[in-house]
């Protein structure tokens, strides 16, 4: 009997020994491993810990200048202020009390923003830099402030649609401000340090204290616009359309000679600054989504076209019968039954009355592959690749799709729909010998510009020149509003009807428009006017957009001090 109590007393020994070794040897093991974990760091938490620390410095998007050094979009800064319940050195009375005053906010509202259940509680946004500086000299233990960006417009709806708008909140933007949005951003060195929870600097040996504290800025952008000349496109725009009780309209003025857009008006306008109220039709670039029968200002294309094939001369005779009909459509002038039938008519003739009747016998003189090739050359159908973003190709149907009607309708405005960049685009040839140069808004270094900028020639030197001199001529033949004292203007008026929307057929509204380019002999500019849905008295191309068209060049050319070119007895 006591030799098996002996036994069992033996193995409970055993046991423990065993049970004792194996605790002895996970002891070590844990103190090995805590050794390697909190000393050694093997699972690199000390790292782990201070990048959560790090943050990137504040960085201020970049400023958005005009081509003379105009502010149009800046950083702007400013704080949110918050309460962190677990700091609190005051009660919410006596912090009422304290900022009450500073923020402009009634103290009941104040206490019970603090008294709601969270731990940290927001009690004001978009505290400006001024009262941010006076709350940290308070040193309250409790407050924080919360650095961040506000972008501001300080020239309200001036250019509102090339600018755009950028929400820092989303990371969302329109117009420059999303096509130039890596430039803006771009800083020169991305700076990150380490900050305590509530947002304070922690500086380390190897922390630069001046860069640590400097806000980064991005890039600047300087636009190609002139606020000058921008302001009187936007001023006589709104003008026609207050009067006129128009739907829309748009004033574009570029140099033809290098596609640097000077001036771009759109109504409906807005503030970007308040970009978060205003309806979404308004913040919508128009003139780059949109299409329309360009109406008689796309004639200059097509006798351009006939030019360029070869099928007709400077100096061609076109039989104008003042109506034809082609199937169930009928071709008829606008002035028929004042001119019912004015026979054989030149090229000047036909622009200046704006002959629908000898445009379509151009249109149907050449082939419909012709045609179609040289109005492709032109950027009908094909977006301009300007560097704003939403453009749209157009329309314009392939050549096998073309019947009579259609060919012939195509030569007088209404074969083919257009956006106003596109049309302005492919009218701009005509002004440079031919070349088109892609539309930019943006003012970019040479070695971008190569990048960036097409040249592409659609016509011939001399076509593009007998065009000019045909347009120039029809205008200082006409009584037309465009026909101005000092500059001799190349350009053409056009109406045309407004499509419906969701089925076929045509409104009774209209799409009013001008297009020219002055000087004609050494054109600087050129301007493209379109108004749509103007009401009341005559509404025309030249009764409509050609007041608009006078002011804005005159302006302009003052503006840009463009020498006259027509003799004026002073």
């Amino acid at each position: 009997m006591e030799q098996k109590d002996s036994n069992k007393i033996k193995q409970v020994e055993k046991r423990i020994k065993i049970a004792y070794v194996f605790l002895q040897g996970f002891f070590a093991i844990a103190i090995i491993y805590l050794f390697l974990l909190q000393i050694a760091d093997i699972k690199h938490y000390k790292i782990k810990a201070k990048n959560q620390r790090y943050s990137k410095n504040f960085i201020m998007r970049g400023q958005i200048l005009d081509r003379n050094g105009v502010r149009l979009a800046t950083d702007q800064t400013s704080y949110n202020l918050y309460a962190h319940k677990e700091y609190f050195d005051h009660t919410p009375e006596e912090l009422a009390e304290i900022l009450s005053p500073l923020l402009n906010i009634d103290k009941k509202q104040i206490i019970t923003s603090i008294n709601k259940k969270a731990t940290v509680v927001l009690l004001k946004k978009d505290v400006d830099r001024l009262t941010a500086e006076k709350i940290k000299k308070l040193g309250l233990r409790e407050i924080s402030l919360d650095k961040k960006n506000e972008r501001v417009y300080p020239q309200d709806e001036l250019a509102a649609h090339v600018i755009g708008y950028y929400n820092p909140d989303a990371d969302t933007a329109s117009g420059v401000e999303l096509t130039a949005k890596n430039k803006l951003e771009d800083v020169e060195k991305d700076v990150k340090v380490q900050r305590t929870p509530r947002g304070d600097i922690i500086y380390e040996p190897g922390t630069d204290p001046v860069l640590a504290a400097t806000p980064q800025s991005g890039k600047t952008v300087t636009l190609t616009i002139d606020s000058a000349i921008q302001h009187v496109c936007e001023r006589e725009l709104l003008n026609i359309i207050t009067t006129k009780q128009a739907a829309r309209g748009a004033v574009i003025v570029m140099n033809p000679k290098n596609g640097e857009i000077l001036g771009y008006a759109v109504y409906p306008r807005y503030n970007p600054n308040n970009y978060k109220k205003i309806p979404a039709i308004h913040l919508k670039n128009w003139t780059l989504t949109d299409v329309y029968p360009p109406g008689s200002t796309f004639k200059t294309l097509t006798v351009a076209s006939g030019l360029e094939s070869g099928k007709i001369t400077p100096y061609s005779k076109i039989l104008d019968t003042g109506k034809m009909q082609l199937g169930s459509w009928t071709v008829q002038n606008y002035d028929y039954h004042k001119h019912p039938y004015p026979g054989m008519i030149n090229l000047t003739y036909l622009l200046e009355h704006s002959s629908n009747v000898g445009s379509a016998n151009i249109a149907l003189m050449m082939s419909p592959a012709e045609y179609y090739n040289i109005l492709s050359n032109f950027g009908i159908g094909k977006k301009t690749g300007i560097d704003l973003p939403g453009e749209s190709s157009g329309l314009l149907p392939k050549p096998f799709k073309w019947d009579k009607s259609r060919q012939a309708t195509m030569g007088y405005g209404y074969g083919a729909s257009v956006t106003a960049i596109q049309m302005i685009s492919a009218v701009s040839a005509l002004a440079n010998d031919g070349v088109r140069v892609t539309p930019h808004v943006i003012k970019y270094s040479p070695e971008e510009e190569a990048e960036k900028i097409q040249r592409i020639q659609v016509l011939k030197p001399e076509t593009a020149r007998a065009v000019t001199k045909l347009l120039a001529e029809s205008v200082n033949a006409s009584k037309s509003f465009i026909n101005l004292d000092k500059y001799s203007v190349a350009g053409k008026t056009g109406t045309s009807k407004k499509p419906r929307e969701n089925s076929k057929g045509y409104t009774d509204a209209l799409y009013t428009s001008v297009i020219g380019y002055l000087p004609a002999n050494d054109p600087q500019i050129i301007i493209y006017v379109v108004v749509d849905s103007a009401s009341g008295g005559a509404v025309w191309g030249n009764t409509i957009a050609g007041p608009v068209f006078k002011e804005v060049a005159n302006q302009c050319a003052r503006i840009l001090n463009i020498p006259p070119d027509k003799n004026v007895v002073q």
